[in-house]
């Protein structure tokens, strides 16, 4: 995938933190094992990631018998898009660091403070099925249709996710499916070579609308194209997304574009 344009958007640290924060997917490595799919992974302020995974995997034994330096890992993180694209992938986040294992008595503790900020039901099996550990960060790295670049770790630690990471697959659902002439309006925004292809919404964040192009010709060959359009101003509340919206496509009486969640 190629972008033709590359304007106003996230810094590759606050896109790292939104990818971070709703991974539909996340698998740990580890030299010398099998990866382990991890449901649950949250990374907190103080440069560490708090993970689960199963009790009976290699995982969580090798943890346990490393010194108290840790054990080497990489943390895969895959973000994907809720729509039915032709790669779904939007990007892919690897963390790597060293893996610590979480004594029993401090298990709840820790489960009960990261669901504080990340209320996720799979927490609920921490001492059942699954056990928690920590990956104490060295390094960054996220790969998308801009290519491969490392994140400085204090840049990602001190970035938040974006304000509608939470609510993003709603919205790109709904312009979908319901809003296909507000998609039209923003094609005719697109570079004029790109206008022939089919446009899809691939992201949506405070900036501005991410589109996929998928090349629908003989002579594309199936590639495809992201595109950022960027809103005037940066927005924070759900309100202003949808006015920017329609100052985008310059349509300001178009209503009805807020998904249901």
């Amino acid at each position: 995938m190629s972008t033709p344009e590359i304007t106003l958007g996230p810094s590759t640290a606050e896109r790292v933190r939104s990818a971070c924060a709703r991974a539909h997917q996340a698998v740990l490595a580890i030299d010398g094992s099998d990866p382990v799919v991890v449901p649950v992974q949250h990374l907190r302020a103080g440069g560490d990631v708090v993970l689960t995974v199963p009790t009976d995997s290699a995982a969580t034994a090798l943890a346990w018998q490393a010194s108290r330096a840790g054990l080497p890992a990489v943390l895969e993180l895959t973000d994907r898009a809720p729509l039915s694209l032709r790669e779904p992938v939007r990007s892919l986040v690897w963390l790597r660091g060293a893996l610590h294992s979480v004594p029993p008595e401090a298990s709840r503790a820790l489960a009960a403070a990261v669901a504080t900020d990340h209320p996720d039901p799979g927490l609920l099996d921490v001492g059942h099925t699954t056990t928690l550990l920590r990956l104490v960060l060295d390094s960054a790295v996220v790969a998308d249709s801009h290519g491969a670049e490392p994140v400085p770790l204090d840049d990602l630690l001190a970035a938040r996710p974006d304000p509608f990471w939470e609510i993003e697959d709603h919205w790109l659902e709904h312009l979908e499916a319901d809003h296909g002439e507000l998609v039209d309006l923003l094609a005719r925004r697109l570079p004029r070579h790109l206008r022939g292809g089919r446009v899809r919404p691939l992201g949506l964040d405070r900036y501005g609308i991410r589109l996929r192009v998928e090349d629908t010709g003989a002579e594309g060959g199936g590639a495809d194209n992201d595109v950022r359009l960027s809103f005037g101003d940066p927005v924070d509340d759900a309100a202003a997304l949808s006015r920017a919206l329609r100052l985008l496509v310059g349509c300001p009486f178009v209503n009805g574009l807020r998904a249901r969640h």
